[in-house]
């Protein structure tokens, strides 16, 4: 079975292609130059079944679609569906890290997760899409530390491991993270609910 994975985002779909392996065969929306839709939701169910439908209507094709963050516990839930988004327009990492480094000065609770929920439709008007979410614990650390990964990775201090997650090997990070976590749960309920 062939989806279009509706994502744009580098680190995304090396780490969706590094999980599914030989599972399904799967397709960046760049292969059919789709332009990323306005996120309009407030959750990230939301956006994602909008970047799905989206994807899914240009294609033709079954969609697998990401929306995922960071959430910040002593700011309310921020970044949150902003987090591509947290310093401006502009997806820039360092520049997002540098904002949240600045606004948690002086806050000693620094716990905070990141969230993944995909959705998989298998046409636009699918009434009963799959939803999944995987969740991965963690805190904010005081810098920035570690080059794998990507987005606030070098940010996000992981306790039981005594590093962030910019600094786990790739092949660690993807069976410890949100992504891992919510991919697994989408491809059983894909396997069980719909045939090629």
């Amino acid at each position: 079975m062939e989806f279009v994975f509706a994502s744009s985002n580098a680190g995304k779909i090396r780490e969706i292609e590094d999980l599914i392996g030989n599972r399904f065969q799967i397709k960046s929306q760049q292969n059919w130059g789709i332009a990323p839709p306005e996120e309009t939701a407030s959750t990230f169910l939301e956006n994602a079944l909008i970047k799905a439908r989206n994807a899914s209507s240009i294609t033709g094709l079954p969609a697998i679609a990401d929306d995922s963050g960071l959430c910040v516990e002593a700011l309310n839930g921020l970044p949150g569906v902003n987090s591509a988004n947290y310093a401006g327009s502009e997806e820039i990492d360092a520049r997002n890290m540098s904002k949240l480094l600045e606004n948690m000065k002086g806050i000693e609770n620094r716990r905070a997760f990141f969230i993944c929920t995909l959705i998989a439709i298998r046409a636009p008007s699918d009434p009963a899409p799959i939803a999944v979410e995987g969740r991965w614990y963690g805190e904010i650390a005081r810098e920035p530390k570690g080059n794998q990964g990507f987005g606030y990775d070098p940010i996000f201090f992981l306790g039981e491991l005594g590093c962030t997650a910019a600094e786990l090997e790739i092949k660690k990070k993807n069976n410890l993270s949100h992504r891992a976590n919510a991919l697994k749960d989408l491809i059983r309920e894909i396997d069980g609910n719909y045939t090629s």
